[in-house]
């Protein structure tokens, strides 16, 4: 068998991390399964199937010398892990509020007098210069948070507008807070004076540069409630990006200024033409998309901040749909707020893929007979979007981007294509759709799978569900003719909605596989499904495969029984699993 991982790959599948503080050590144990060949300390080890404990020491008053915490240490079979230590952290304090209040209109949770005095308090400090380091609250943390204060003062219906506990905070800090904040802050949270009172800095404030400039009046419209047009959105977003550090002289633009945008819009609801502009902003940003000859390719789209409590399969369905010419393209990134979770990037990663590819690696993987899927990170397709990831763990709520950029094509076919993507909050179905029409795809389907992914689960519904569209809802269409899904009209397209019960195609009810953060658990449950062990993981694969086979209307998925059981035909003959490891292996081919 040949050696199919990278020589220089770093990253080994882990099944255990255990670790254990004593009195002055800090101790990881290792135990490694390995199904194929890896390289240790030098040398390459041949077997199926060998368990390896590597352990390590690190001294406690070293790391105490060092400045680190435990959860600095690193371990690559962690999804948190995979944060940039680059990436300045955010102060814990402000960051809690803006999880409160940088919401929309009925989720948003006033503070109450003791939070909002400790809050204002720590950004007064901060401002002074008394706190440093990740202490010290960021320009795009102040600006998530006086315009979320700014948008519920002006617009937000009474129960979510300012508590009396924010009001007095507000008083008592306020005379302070103007005279050490930024203009660009003073702006954001009052930007026409007459929600503080006293102050010409807003209605005067025009900003730096003509970047910035249209930023601060697209902002005064969007403090006041209001939408902007496709134009303006995508205007906007390409003057300002890619972004620089807060400190870096040329940066062109004030980082509270667009976290205020951002959150803004998010909190405002976007209007389909608002999304619309954020999808398809940087579409032109690499060199012309590449065209696969291929029959039909699916891109997915799943959440980019990951899964940090149940298995994420969406990986291993690509490599069993691809047997069967279901050509799949996956997108994603290393890591991202806010839940920092499992995704595809880290566990090919993990396992020694090449993850640096560009679209046109893509392509040619996704053309090659024995692969047939290929994935793309944000990083190499659209750095300018990539370069906001540290700005969106400031601003702690997911932003106008984390719903357009799961619906992008990186690559295209020649055949027909179809998006399918996962969704949580209620309301966001519809818009997703949209956008997938107007990438004018053959098909597309929306699914809310738990934690917000596209999987589709084998467990029973729980009788306490949450309110609002249970898990494993589906919606979607289908066009009924081989013309693009933009050059037809309504008539020949089919829309459906349904909610799959995985017990009517004969799967026993399982609970879903916990995978908890760790990236060698579900690269484990994963590999145990291709490699045919039958259980939880294995099921959902079969599920997630054939049923989107169904719903897309792919060829031979007419009847939902005979989807299924290609996709377990797919696993059982190790097809899936080779694919898999074909993969790994010829990624690496790619400079």
């Amino acid at each position: 068998m040949k050696a199919l991982f990278h020589p220089d790959s770093s990253f080994f599948p882990a099944h255990h991390i255990r670790c254990q503080k004593h009195r002055d050590l800090l101790r990881f144990q290792v135990r490694t399964p390995l199904i194929f060949p890896v390289k240790y300390r030098g040398r390459w080890i041949r077997a199926k199937r060998i368990c390896l404990t590597a352990k390590s020491e690190l001294d406690w008053a070293t790391m105490d010398q060092l400045g680190l915490s435990e959860s600095d240490i690193q371990s690559p079979a962690i999804s948190t892990s995979y944060r940039s230590l680059n990436l300045p952290k955010p102060n814990q304090t402000v960051l809690e509020a803006q999880a409160r209040v940088c919401t929309g209109p009925t989720q948003t949770r006033p503070l109450g007098e003791e939070q909002a005095f400790k809050v204002l308090d720590t950004i007064l400090r901060s401002a002074k210069g008394e706190l440093k380091n990740e202490m010290e609250v960021s320009r795009s943390q102040l600006g998530a948070f006086f315009s979320a204060m700014t948008i519920r003062a002006n617009v937000f219906p009474e129960a979510t507008q300012w508590s009396e506990g924010e009001k007095k905070a507000m008083a008592t800090f306020w005379p302070f807070l103007v005279r050490v904040l930024p203009p660009d802050v003073i702006f954001i949270a009052d930007p026409e004076g007459s929600i503080m009172g006293g102050s010409s800095i807003g209605p005067q404030f025009v900003g730096k540069g003509s970047c910035e400039m249209r930023l601060v009046g697209a902002l005064r419209e969007i403090l006041a409630g209001g939408h902007l047009g496709y134009e303006e959105v995508q205007g906007v977003m390409r003057d300002v990006l890619p972004l620089k550090t807060e400190n870096h002289k040329s940066s062109g633009v004030s980082h509270s200024l667009l976290s205020a945008f951002l959150i803004g819009q998010r909190m405002n609801r976007e209007t389909d033409r608002e999304l619309k502009a954020h999808c398809l902003a940087f579409d032109d940003e690499s060199s012309p998309t590449p065209v696969a000859d291929v029959r039909s390719l699916t891109h997915y789209g799943e959440p980019y901040d990951g899964n940090t409590r149940y298995f994420r399969s969406t990986l291993f369905v690509a490599a069993v749909r691809s047997c069967y010419g279901e050509s799949c393209l996956l997108h994603g990134v290393d890591w991202m707020p806010p839940k920092g979770g499992i995704t595809e990037e880290q566990m090919l990663k993990f396992m020694g893929a090449n993850t640096k590819l560009i679209p046109s690696h893509a392509k040619r993987l996704l053309e090659d007979e024995e692969v047939g899927f290929a994935y793309v990170s944000q990083r190499e397709a659209r750095p300018s979007l990539y370069s906001l990831v540290g700005l969106r763990e400031h601003i702690k709520k997911r932003p106008p981007l984390a719903t357009t950029e799961k619906v992008q094509q990186f690559v295209k076919a020649r055949g027909k294509e179809a998006i399918v993507t996962g969704f949580y909050h209620h309301g966001y179905e519809e818009p997703l759709l949209m956008l997938m029409r107007r990438r004018g795809v053959h098909s597309g389907l929306v699914v809310k799978g738990e934690e917000g992914a596209l999987s589709m689960t084998t467990r029973l519904r729980s009788a306490d569900a949450s309110k609002g569209l249970p898990v494993n809802y589906c919606s979607g269409f289908r066009s009924l003719s081989t013309q693009s899904a933009f050059e037809i009209d309504g008539v020949s397209r089919h829309s459906f909605s349904l909610e799959v019960n995985a017990a009517d195609y004969g799967f026993q009810p399982t609970d879903t596989p916990r995978t908890d953060r760790s990236v060698s658990k579900n690269i484990e449950l994963g590999l145990a499904g291709l490699n045919g062990e039958k259980g939880a993981a294995y099921d959902r694969i079969v599920l997630n495969a054939g049923m989107v086979d169904h719903l897309l209307g792919c060829d031979g998925a007419e009847d939902v029984s005979v989807a299924l059981d290609r996709a377990r035909e797919a696993i059982d003959s190790g097809n899936a699993l080779k694919r898999l490891l074909n993969y790994i292996k010829i990624s690496n081919k790619f400079k």
